[in-house]
C-alpha cells in the first residue's frame, strides 16, 4: 500500500474519530457542580450525598448493562451525568441519603426497562426526580434558588452550554425553550400581577440550566425531524405555563411536586408519549443529531 493510499485510509470517515460529544456534557456539568459549589454550596456542607448519588448511579449502569451485554464494559459518562445530575437537583428534608440512592437507580434502571425497540422514552434523570416527588413529596424536593445576581456566572456557564448543544446540533432545542418561556412568562404577567423579572427569574438557576441544556435536547429522547421537536417543545413549554398557571390561581398547591417542578413535570408528561407515537412512525433515512448525552 502506498503512502498517499494509507493516509487516504486513516483519514477517511470510516477510520477518522472525533471526540465522544458526550465528554463536552459531562465537562459542562462539571464545570456546572464547580462554579455551584464554589459560590453557592449548592451540594452542601457534606459531599457525601453527592458520593452516593454518583456512586450508585455508576454501579447500577455497570450491573445492568454487563448483565445485557456479557463481556462488555459500559461507556459510563452518561451514568456519571445521571449521578451528577441527581446530586445538584435533589434536596432531600434532613440528612437522609436514601432518595440519593432510589434516585440515581431510578435513573439507571429506567433505560434499560422503560423503552421501545432500541431507545429510551424518558430522560433518565426527569423521570427519576419527578418519580420521587410524585412517591415521596414529604422526604424530597428539588433545589430551588438561583445563581444570584452574578450575571458573570449565568453568561459563562450558558456560553459553554451553547457550545455544547451547537456541537450535537440541538441548540434549536435550547434557543427555542429559552424563547417560548420568556414569552410566556410575559403571557402569565397579564393574568398574575407578577413582574416579567420575577417570571423570568427561574430560568437563570440551576435547575433550568440543567434542564434546557440536557434534558430538552436529550438526542436519545427526543423525536425526529426538526419541525416536529419544536412543534413538541412548544407543547412542553405550554404545558409547563398552564401547571404555573394552576398553581398561581391555587387550583394546584404551590407545594405540590407539579408546581415545584414545573417545567420537569411538562417534559414528564410530554415527552416520552411524543417519543413513542414517533418511534411508530416509519422512519426514513435522514441526518440525525450528534449523540449529546443528556442528563443521564
Amino acid at each position: 500500500m502506498s503512502a498517499t493510499t494509507s493516509a487516504t485510509t486513516q483519514n477517511s470517515p470510516q477510520t477518522r474519530k472525533g471526540i465522544d460529544p458526550r465528554w463536552y456534557s459531562s465537562s459542562l456539568l462539571t464545570l456546572i457542580l464547580v462554579v455551584g459549589q464554589w459560590k453557592f454550596q449548592m451540594l452542601g456542607d457534606s459531599y457525601l450525598p453527592w458520593a452516593v448519588a454518583l456512586g450508585t448511579s455508576l454501579l447500577t449502569e455497570l450491573i445492568l448493562f454487563r448483565a445485557h451485554n456479557p463481556g462488555r464494559w459500559p461507556n459510563l459518562l452518561s451514568a456519571y451525568i445521571s449521578g451528577n445530575s441527581v446530586a445538584i437537583l435533589l434536596k432531600p428534608s434532613g440528612a437522609i441519603l436514601w432518595p440519593f440512592v432510589v434516585a440515581s437507580m431510578l435513573a439507571i434502571v429506567s433505560k434499560y426497562v422503560l423503552r421501545s425497540g432500541d431507545r429510551h422514552l424518558w430522560n433518565p434523570t426527569n423521570f427519576s426526580i419527578c418519580a420521587l416527588l410524585l412517591i415521596a413529596p414529604a422526604q424530597t424536593t428539588i433545589l430551588s434558588h438561583e445563581w444570584g445576581n452574578d450575571l458573570g456566572i449565568v453568561l459563562a456557564l450558558w456560553c459553554v452550554g451553547l457550545l455544547v448543544v451547537f456541537r450535537a446540533k440541538v441548540w434549536h432545542l435550547t434557543l427555542g425553550y429559552l424563547g417560548m418561556f420568556a414569552a410566556l412568562a410575559w403571557f402569565r404577567t397579564l393574568f398574575n400581577g407578577d413582574t416579567l423579572a420575577a417570571e423570568v427569574g427561574p430560568i437563570t438557576g440551576p435547575m433550568y440550566t440543567l434542564f434546557i441544556f440536557f434534558m430538552v435536547t436529550d438526542p436519545k429522547t427526543i423525536v425526529r425531524g426538526r419541525a416536529r421537536q419544536m412543534f413538541v417543545l412548544a407543547l412542553i413549554a405550554l404545558t409547563e405555563c398552564a401547571i404555573r398557571m394552576a398553581a398561581d390561581f391555587e387550583i394546584l398547591s404551590t407545594s405540590s411536586a407539579l408546581a415545584v417542578a414545573p417545567g420537569m413535570f411538562a417534559l414528564f408528561f410530554i415527552g416520552a408519549p411524543a417519543l413513542l407515537l414517533d418511534l411508530k412512525r416509519p422512519r426514513q433515512a435522514s441526518p440525525g443529531a450528534a449523540p449529546l448525552a443528556g442528563v443521564g
